[in-house]
């Protein structure tokens, strides 16, 4: 194997090349992947009955995490790599040593870079594990418990201060380490799963997904939104992808660009909207589509998306999603297959139907005055989808994320903002009492100090600035600020407040915004 590292090229540079990489269709011209790994790998991984060899073939992982382990040879161990050579090494492992759809279910939000997301696993994997980087990582790999000790073994060589750090030298990390997460982790995350042998038995072929897709989304700060999706064969296992739609508000969201299939659903793709690439990361499978698309600069700014192949019968959403007892309003339909009468539940009148297609449904809807509020299942025909919120007035408004990070950046310098995009969600009361989610209400915006020491150091004014229509916070400049005390940078520790006018009452929520520095490390897998 070669061990010189690539003249000048950096680790975050590295991890920006691998990422497109992850997400662009791969070249007929580069080498099969029993060539790379017998000439590139093997020099290093010792062959094994079987075909196999040492390490590589006793682990299972998604394509960022295959990505991930290359760039790590790249970075740590001077491997010398072409990009039509990585790209076909990850698609062949990927394929052939992934994780199976149920495998991912529960942890997906990481690969989708929902970086917000609040982990929820056991205190001793957050603290032995989550403590440096998400747990997510750990749950998106398969290994023997032979390799998860030697993952331990690598931490601690590769990062000999880590048990020194908070959450590790208050414990024997190392002892733990071995003793108890190694035989955990090897339960719970096995590298010899039914579901996988299962998968790769059953896995759909790529052209099932050419074809047009009708999709709904959401984007934060902006709003919902519906459309279509085609899909064309490109070549085996990818696409030409072509997005055709627009928000509520009117604004369109078309664009074009190509995707690539990896382990028979893992959907990866790059679509330029109005001059803006796009990442597509979507769980693919039958006829159904799910996951998120972002931009590729600015992660933060991506939307919740959704699809069903057009020809097959899914109602996939309700835009929007609530009503107001007495109250008339529009509501659209989107999915496939729509056919047959449009049923909103008890209280709920339709009064029109204003457009029908397979695709659409354009409603005219009247809420009876004492019609009880709470959730309503949605039918057209024999589909049964998403449900309508009926509600008569607002209990309570919710901040989401409840809790989230933005980042200050350029400045003169070349790493973006990250900023911080939130909803208002309104919460009502059912007849039992109970609380249900409304949805997402148009707000006014605002931030405050979260604390005295916030309040002492003036952090509204110098964190960054709030849209108060939108609820997109955009952080200030990156470096040394002369006018904040000791010429200190312009973070901040602000509460996020959202005001929802209810027929004349203001409701207001509140969340939990750290404004923090730039983010210099930001591998595929947080």
């Amino acid at each position: 194997m070669k061990r010189k590292l690539r003249s000048g090229l950096s680790a975050s540079l590295l991890a920006v090349a691998a990422c497109v990489a992850l997400h662009s269709p791969y070249s007929l011209a580069a080498r099969d992947a029993q060539t790379i790994l017998k000439e590139t790998c093997q020099g290093c991984h010792t062959p094994e009955a079987d075909n196999a060899l040492s390490r590589i073939s006793h682990q299972r992982k998604t394509p960022e995490g295959w990505l991930m382990s290359i760039a790590r040879m790249q970075i740590m161990h001077g491997l010398q790599i072409s990009d039509d050579d990585r790209r076909t090494l990850v698609k062949y492992l990927a394929d052939t040593q992934g994780l199976a759809p149920s495998e991912t279910d529960g942890v997906r939000y990481a690969l989708e870079r929902r970086l917000n997301t609040v982990e929820k696993f056991d205190d001793q994997t957050s603290q032995m594990c989550g403590r440096c980087h998400s747990g997510a990582r750990v749950a998106l790999q398969r290994r023997p418990a032979q390799e998860w000790e030697r993952l331990v073994n690598f931490h601690l060589g590769q990062w000999p201060s880590l048990e020194y750090q908070a959450l590790s030298r208050d414990r024997d990390w190392f002892d733990l380490a071995r003793k108890e997460m190694v035989p955990l982790l090897a339960k719970r995350y096995p590298l010899d799963n039914p579901a996988w042998k299962k998968w790769l038995s059953a896995a759909p072929k790529a052209e099932s997904f050419v074809g047009d897709w009708s999709f709904s989304g959401h984007l934060p700060g902006k709003g919902e939104l519906a459309g279509v999706m085609s899909v064309g064969a490109a070549g085996d296992d990818t696409f030409k992808v072509s997005v055709k739609g627009q928000y509520a508000d009117g604004t369109p969201f078309n664009g074009d660009g190509s995707a690539i299939l990896y382990t028979g659903y893992e959907w990866r793709g790059n679509v330029t909207i109005d001059g803006v690439t796009m990442r597509q990361v979507f769980a693919a499978q039958g006829s159904a589509m799910q996951g998120r698309m972002f931009e590729a600069e600015h992660d933060e700014r991506g939307l919740d998306f959704v699809a069903a192949k057009q020809g097959s019968s899914r109602l996939l959403a309700v835009q929007p999603g609530y009503l107001k007892a007495g109250a008339e309003t529009e509501v659209t339909l989107i999915g496939s297959g729509l056919t047959g009468k449009p049923n909103f539940g008890k209280g709920v009148e339709v009064v029109e139907v204003l457009e029908q297609s397979p695709e659409r449904m354009r409603v005219k809807l009247k809420a009876a005055t004492n019609a009880q509020p709470g959730l309503r299942n949605v039918t057209v025909g024999t589909l049964k989808g998403p449900t309508l919120s009926v509600y008569s007035e607002i209990a309570e408004v919710k901040v989401v994320p409840e809790f989230s990070v933005a980042r200050i950046g350029e400045g003169g310098g070349s790493t973006p903002k990250v900023q911080g995009r939130f909803d208002a969600e309104a919460w009502g009361k059912g007849a039992d009492g109970k609380p249900y989610r409304i949805g997402v209400f148009p707000a006014q915006w605002s931030v405050e100090a979260f604390d005295d020491r916030a309040k002492e150091d003036e952090d509204v004014k110098f964190a960054g600035t709030m849209q108060a229509d939108s609820g997109v916070f955009t952080p200030g400049d990156a470096g040394p600020n002369p006018q904040r005390k000791m010429s200190t940078n312009n973070a901040g520790n602000l509460k996020v407040i959202a005001a929802v006018d209810d027929a004349g009452k203001s409701l207001t929520g509140e969340g939990h915004m750290i404004v923090t520095v730039q983010r210099w490390n930001n591998p595929p897998i947080p």
